[in-house]
């Protein structure tokens, strides 16, 4: 395509010049080959060497061009080598695999024999059973003639296997020098230069290797697309080639059947001049006797042995009792009729016989019975008055036919196994570049794509674009609609989460709000709740980064506890303001109110949850697990239910550490705030007790950044 990118439209051609070239170079060794044998009188073929090159180096489709161009140019000195060419075929495809999967390797000796054999199967095995089918079932034919010949004679064979024998013993000499050729061109040429040869069709960005694996390999829920094209395209031309070959059968039996009638019935015409109809009833009476008998049965006698397909040659009068000898072109003493014998009349014969009786012409009979399969013909011999004095009676043999008919069937199916492969071969190839790996490869990248965050979204949108398919037809089409609607998905989503960011930056500004009206109530706790959150964040990160409670520290959790942190103290809106800014010690009755916050706190975000979906807003469960459970304590002495170790969760054990680490080191109207290291000893202290040991750890050994955290909110 013109629109192409300059890159790949250099590689297709590149590509098709490396094709032509292995094309060309497979064709000369070919051809040099098979002169060599001709010119040398050597009995091997030598016409397989380019095209498993050619397949070894390119691919399927360049060693099936050379193999039929091979067989194409040798017809014209040749005719049946045409009738070759599906065997080439199937060593190019054999040919294909075997340098696919590594088998052109002298380091494993085995894997070279391997080769050998099945090539020989095929060239030697196949190949004979065609030679046998196409010249009619005779022995001794091809190169491979005086091999046989000479296996036959030693009488343990039939004459079949004799030449079946010959022509893999030929045949494996032959195709171990190809192999060998082919191997050690394999193993001299660069890795680099054997990548170039090979043809492919990338009509998109190349895949590697692995991501060519990846994209054939797919699965399906029914079948493939590959297997319902090569199911349709083979079903279509064995339908096609079926019909077209039963036709021409039919048509060809036909006109070897117009060819037998028309040469028996000059046959009889040549018989009849030599009889004088006047004179049948004196040949019928004296036989032997009659004057020029002798002379007339030689004469019948030679026109039987005149052709192969002539079987016999007779006079007959035909009676109602049945047939009257007059001629028989067998002598008696190889079995022929004497004149004036009665032969009973055929069954094939017996709807005709009152047209024959009647002396008249008609159409030529085919009959199998005790004398062969025949087609006979009876031309009716009348004298000066117009009557039939008898029939003039041709048998010509049907075998032959039969043996051609088979001959052409042989000859049409081969050329059709050829032509069949070579048509599907291609097929293959071009779905596979065309059609395949373009859908496949849209719909792994599609697949494997994350749209997360913004760079796996921008990776995305790269990906696909990335591919470049031009084919230039619908699969283009689909391609450059799935590559902009990722784009436009990409587009929407980066909107979608720039509209989240606005509402959750609202939200938590709501929240803080919230929790700055809760805090002005409290003259004690200042910016607590946004200290704590920080606390929180520096807890959950530290745990993150020693692998602890790793299932649960996901970054949505992370995110949500940092969010809701603010509203674990929401519950002290319901405390008296009396209580909650007493500066002298509480009573026991007033701490009761106190503690109360943590349970008012839970009522007042669960009847919020009622109000808004769950899955819209999950920073409200943990703000719920927050405000209710952000007093109890590892040992269970905790309020307001007691609950203990991991009963508690997560979210309330690291808030518990902050809140109390905040409170530490804060001042209040009734204390100074401690000192870090203080407060930081009293944490530890309460480790396995009031607080989890591992949050502890954490809080412990994140130690700098909470003290930078503590030190830039000393004055708030």
């Amino acid at each position: 395509m013109d629109t192409a990118p300059v890159s790949l439209q250099d590689a297709r051609k590149t590509r098709a010049i490396y094709a032509v070239f292995l094309c060309a170079l497979g064709l000369l060794i070919n051809t040099a080959g098979v002169w060599i044998a001709r010119k040398t009188g050597v009995p091997l073929y030598l016409d397989n060497i380019g095209s498993a090159l050619a397949a070894a180096l390119g691919g399927t489709i360049p060693g099936i061009v050379v193999g039929f161009l091979t067989n194409l140019v040798n017809a014209f000195g040749d005719y049946t080598t045409a009738y070759y060419g599906s065997l080439t075929v199937l060593i190019a495809i054999c040919s294909t695999w075997f340098a696919k999967n590594g088998y052109y390797t002298f380091k494993k000796p085995w894997r070279l024999l391997v080769i050998i054999l099945v090539f020989s199967l095929i060239g030697g095995g196949l190949g004979s059973v065609l030679t046998w089918t196409l010249y009619g079932f005779s022995f001794g034919e091809g190169i491979s003639a005086p091999l046989a010949h000479r296996i036959y004679a030693a009488g343990h064979l039939s004459r079949f296997w004799s030449q079946f024998l010959a022509d893999m013993l030929i045949d494996l000499i032959d195709k171990s020098i190809t192999v060998l050729i082919v191997a050690a061109v394999l193993n001299l040429l660069p890795p680099g230069l054997q990548k170039k040869l090979y043809f492919t069709g990338w009509q998109q960005t190349p895949l590697s290797e692995d991501e060519l694996a990846e994209a054939e390999k797919k699965q399906f829920r029914l079948v493939s697309l590959r297997f319902k094209i090569t199911l349709l395209v083979a079903a279509a031309m064995i339908v096609i080639a079926a019909v077209i070959t039963a036709i021409s059968f039919s048509q060809n039996r036909n006109g070897l059947i117009e060819d037998q009638i028309s040469q028996a019935r000059g046959v009889a015409r040549i018989a009849a001049a030599a009889i004088d109809p006047g004179r049948v009833d004196e040949y019928l009476e004296k036989g032997e006797d009659a004057e020029g008998y002798a002379l007339i049965r030689k004469r019948f006698h030679d026109l039987a042995e005149s052709s192969e397909n002539i079987e016999y040659v007779y006079a007959y009068q035909l009676r109602e009792d049945g047939c009257r000898v007059v001629f028989d072109g067998e002598l008696p003493e190889e079995g022929g009729w004497l004149p004036g014998e009665l032969v009973e009349y055929d069954q094939a014969f017996l709807d005709r016989l009152p047209s024959l009786l009647a002396g008249e012409e008609i159409e030529p009979v085919i009959s199998n019975d005790s004398y062969g399969w025949l087609l006979t013909v009876l031309e009716p011999l009348y004298d000066s008055s117009g009557n039939c004095q008898c029939y003039i009676g041709v048998d010509a043999g049907m075998s032959s036919i039969a043996s051609s008919g088979y001959q052409f069937l042989a000859r049409v199916i081969s050329l059709f196994l050829g032509f069949f492969l070579l048509i599907l071969a291609l097929t293959l190839w071009l779905a596979k570049y065309h059609i395949i790996l373009p859908i496949n490869t849209m719909a792994l990248t599609a697949g494997s794509s994350s749209y997360e965050t913004e760079e796996s979204r921008k990776a995305a949108v790269t990906d696909m674009r990335g591919l470049d398919i031009r084919t230039g037809d619908e699969i283009e089409n689909l391609y450059q609609s799935v590559a902009q609607t990722t784009e436009d998905m990409v587009a929407a989503i980066e909107h979608a989460e720039h509209q989240k960011q606005i509402i959750r930056k609202l939200q938590n500004g709501l929240i803080i709000v919230l929790a700055d009206m809760v805090e002005s109530r409290d003259t004690c706790t200042g910016q607590h709740v946004r200290k704590t959150a920080a606390y929180t964040d520096i807890i959950m990160h530290e745990l993150k980064r020693e692998g602890l409670y790793a299932d649960q520290l996901t970054d949505e959790f992370m995110s949500d506890v940092v969010s809701s942190a603010p509203l674990h103290d929401i519950g002290k809106i319901k405390v008296s303001d009396l209580i909650l800014n007493k500066t002298s010690r509480l009573t026991d009755e007033e701490f009761s109110v106190m503690k109360s916050h943590t349970t008012a706190g839970a009522e007042v975000i669960e009847h919020a949850m009622r109000m808004v979906s769950e899955e819209n807003s999950p920073y409200l469960r943990e703000a719920d697990n927050l405000a209710l459970y952000h007093h109890e304590k590892w040992d269970g002495s905790g309020y307001p239910t007691g609950i203990k170790g991991e009963q508690i969760p997560l979210s309330a054990r690291i808030m518990a550490v902050a809140d109390v680490f905040d409170a530490l080191v804060s001042k209040r109207s009734y204390k100074n705030g401690l000192s870090y290291e203080d407060a930081m000893a009293i944490i530890q202290s309460g480790a396995g007790t009031h607080f989890d040991p591992l949050i502890v750890k954490a809080f412990t050994q994140a130690g700098d950044e909470v003290r930078r955290t503590m030190e830039a909110n000393m004055d708030i």
